[in-house]
């Protein structure tokens, strides 16, 4: 997949396979329709960082996710 387009697709897996790696309890809250391209830079790092580990602790799921949250557009 080629991740260097900010389209709604790349947004769309990103998402999805970070909720995937860190096994989310709270997935569900979690959607791709939720980001849009402006923070797209921002969201591609965070999938770059999930991608590069095998485990996480709990503490850096919570921030994680609270990165999530802030890239978020008011919904």
């Amino acid at each position: 997949m080629d991740l260097t387009q900010p389209t709604a697709e790349n947004i769309s897996f990103m998402i999805e396979e970070i909720k995937g790696k860190l096994k989310m309890a709270s997935a569900a809250a979690i959607k791709p329709e939720h980001f849009d391209a402006n923070q797209y830079e921002d969201i591609k790092d965070v999938y770059e960082l999930v991608n590069s580990k095998s485990n996480f602790s709990i503490s850096e799921i919570e921030q994680l996710v609270s990165e999530l949250g802030k890239l978020r557009k008011n919904v």
